[in-house]
Formats: C-alpha cells, structure tokens, sequence
C-alpha cells in the first residue's frame, strides 16, 4: 500500500467533502424515532405505542429492504459520471425511477397479505394489531415518494453531491417532527396522525429532492426528460437490483434472528441486546458516510477507466474507516457503561448489558471491511458478488458459529453476530484482490 502523504490532501478532503453530510443526516435519523416514541408514548393507552412500533417497524423493514434501489442508482450514475456520459447518466436515471415506480406499486397492492403476514409472525394482542394496521395502511402509501427519493438519493450521490441527501434527510425529519407534535400532540389524531405526518415529510422531500435533481441536472449543463427505459435496461437493472435485494434480505434475516432468539433468552437479554444494537447504529453512521463516498469515488473511477484513481480511492477510504474504528472502540471501552445509562435506567438491564459490552468494543474493527467493502463493490456495480459473499457469510459466518456456541447463550449470538461480520469484510477483500491481481477492476 503507498503512503497516504501530502500529495493526497485534496483527495482526503473530497472523500470527507461526501461523507461529512451523510455522517450528518445518519445522526439526525434517531431524532425522529424519538419523537415518535414521545409523542404517542403521552397517549392514553400502552397499545398505541406498541402497535406504532409494530407499524412503523414494519415499515421500515419494507423500505429498507427497498434500499437496492439506491444502492444500484448510485453505482450507475457515477459510474456514467466518470465516462461523462450524459446519456446513459439519464437514462439510468429514468430506468431507475420506473423500477421505484413499479416496487412502490407492488406494496401498495400487497397491503392486505402484508397485513396478514405482520399479523401472523407478531402475534400480537388485537389492540395492538388495530393500531399497527392503522398506522400501516397509511403510511403505505407514502411508498411511491419514499422509492423515488431513494433513486435520486442515489443520483445525487452517484454525482458526487453530498450535500444533497444530508438536506433532504434533515428537511424531512423536521417537517416529520412538527407535524407529529401537530397530528397528535395538539389535533389528537393519535396513531393515524404519526402515520399521515410521515406520509406528507416523505412526498414533501419528494418535491425537494425534484429541486435538488434539477440544480445538479442545470450544473451539468443535462436536459432531462423522462423516456420509457429500453427493455434491456431494464433487465440489466433488474439483475443488479435482484442480487442487492437478496443481499440485503440475508443481512436483515440474520439481526431479525438475533432479536428474535434473544426474545427467548429472556426480556432481560431482549432488552439488552436492543440497548447494545444501538452502538451498532452508532458505529454505522460514520462507516456508511465513508461507504456512501467511496460508491461515488469508486464508481466514478471505473467510468473514467483510471485503474490508478480507483485503488487511490480505496486506499484513502480504508485510512479513514480505520481510523473511525479506533475511535470508536476506545470511546466505547472508555465511555461505554455511560452510553448504556443514557439509554436506559433499569438496573437489571444495565448489568446484563455490562456483560456483553467487551463484544460492542471489538466490532467496530471487525465490522470496518464490511461497511467499506459494501460501498466499493456497489460503485464497481458488482452486485454478485456482494451477493454470494453475503450469502456465505451468512450461512458460515452467522448460522453454522451460533449452532457451535448455542450453548454460551447470549455470549454465543454476539460471538455469531461477530464472525458474521467479519467473514463479510473478508470475503469482500478477497474477492477485491482477486479482481485487482486479474485486472478485472474496470470490467
């Protein structure tokens, strides 16, 4: 690996120039969830808050899930970027904005088997499940606008406009937050006005995001104009979408797993565990800034055919995940025990998260390459491969360690967790090598 040196300033400062922002809005995201918790939590009854949680995180898995679709958009659009090929930057723009429009359809359709399903797998008491219906079949419709924020989230990104998504984020969360208060606090429309709030900040950061869209577009000197995407872009989109949803669908399925086992060690371990994943969500605001700018940098590279610009960009990204790793573990072995008071005030539930801190303290070095290589790959718009790595990982990484240490118990889901991100990282670095030692990177 060659010396990062003073030769290399500016380029630390463009990567930071992407990341900064997302790292930004990443933190602002927990914000909103709190409002929500308060807001409904003031309520009369205990149900309105768990069926919001059910509701909301129903959602939220759903539109998670969806995130392939920025995934694939950025990857595409800097790459196009790179070639300085407006043509193709737009027409995987608008091939982009079909898919959204189509997978927005489809939920909307499936709403009441989606229903059923949340209904069968929460078990949850009719009052509860009345208001997670509620909230759900509002806030369902807000998928239209959340599916095209997501493709022109990933334009801005994959144009290297950082500042971008960080104002959309931010704009959102705040008219979400002051219609909450509105909605429920002062019109008491209670859960369905939680769901109507979220409804109306989605579609009005879709109009924001339209304006941002068109700025960049204006910068460039483009003339857009949304055309019916030829039939092989879309196939060739939807194998790439394919292969990042099931990468996304194995990552989901194995913190669904941990939460659900740990449901059955007991809702002192239940709780927890959640407290701890928190330090997860820490830990992926900084490492999905730096992913976010590597796409962007990576894939731009690649378009420009710059083999020598491309390893320079991985390289100053491993610097910078690296050192966020460092900060991380030493906050959270120095500073840990406090950041669990703040979350929580029960005893018990404190000292069982005491117990299992030491593998919070370890993960942000293991789980660094995961994060990183997740963002190289997808500007390399190599989604096989971060499929199949995450299909191993998975299956190697996560399953077959925790049938091994079943009997440690809740040290043996953590230990699980931590092979499962490691192997991740590993087996994305393998792979990179591989493709660079074939000089495969460009292809």
């Amino acid at each position: 690996m060659k010396p990062l040196n003073r030769a290399h300033t500016s380029h630390h400062f463009q990567l930071l120039a992407i990341a900064a922002p997302m790292i930004l809005s990443n933190i602002s995201v927990p914000l909103l969830g709190l409002v929500d918790t308060a807001v409904i939590g003031h309520l009369s009854e205990a149900y309105y808050l768990a069926g919001i949680a059910l509701g909301s995180g129903s959602i939220a898995l759903l539109f998670w899930l969806a995130s392939f679709l920025r995934m694939s958009t950025t990857g595409e659009i800097a790459q196009a970027n790179g070639q300085q090929d407006a043509g193709r930057a737009l027409q995987s723009l608008s091939a982009s904005m079909s898919f959204a429009a189509l997978f927005a359809l489809l939920l909307i359709v499936s709403t009441p088997w989606l229903l059923d399903l949340i209904a069968a797998l929460s078990a949850a008491t009719p009052e509860v499940f009345e208001q997670a219906a509620i909230y759900f079949s509002i806030r369902i419709f807000s998928a239209p606008a959340a599916m095209l924020n997501l493709v022109m989230l990933g334009f801005m990104l994959g144009m290297q406009y950082g500042r971008g998504p960080f104002y959309v984020v931010l704009f959102t969360n705040i008219v979400n937050i002051v219609l909450d208060v509105l909605f429920v606090v002062v019109l008491d429309f209670a859960v369905a006005g939680a769901a109507w709030a979220s409804v109306i900040a989605d579609y009005s950061a879709l109009v924001l995001s339209c304006y941002l869209l068109r700025g960049v577009l204006e910068r460039e000197g483009w003339q857009w104009q949304f055309k019916v995407p030829h039939k092989e872009e879309m196939q060739r989109l939807l194998h790439l979408n394919r292969d990042i949803f099931i990468r996304s669908l194995m990552l989901q399925l194995c913190f669904s797993f941990m939460t659900f086992y740990g449901a059955r060690l007991g809702e002192d371990i239940l709780a927890a565990n959640a407290v701890l994943l928190n330090f997860l969500m820490l830990v992926s605001f900084a490492m999905d800034g730096i992913a976010y700018a590597v796409e962007a940098k990576v894939g731009q590279a690649k378009g420009a055919r710059d083999l020598a610009m491309l390893r320079r960009w991985v390289r100053l990204s491993c610097f910078w995940a690296g050192c966020f790793a460092l900060v991380y573990t030493l906050v959270f072995a120095l500073f840990g025990p406090a950041v669990i008071g703040l979350l929580t005030d029960i005893p018990v539930v404190i000292d069982t998260a005491l117990v299992y801190l030491p593998w919070l303290v370890v993960l942000p070095v293991i789980a660094t390459s995961c994060f990183l290589f997740d963002g190289v790959f997808v500007g390399l718009t190599r989604a096989k491969e971060m499929r199949n790595s995450m299909l191993l990982s998975a299956v190697l990484g996560f399953f077959v360690p925790f049938l091994l240490a079943q009997q440690w118990g809740n040290h043996g889901l953590w230990f699980a967790m931590s092979c499962f991100m490691g192997l991740r990282g590993l087996t994305l670095i393998v792979k990179y090598q591989q493709l660079s030692a074939r000089q495969q990177l460009l292809d």
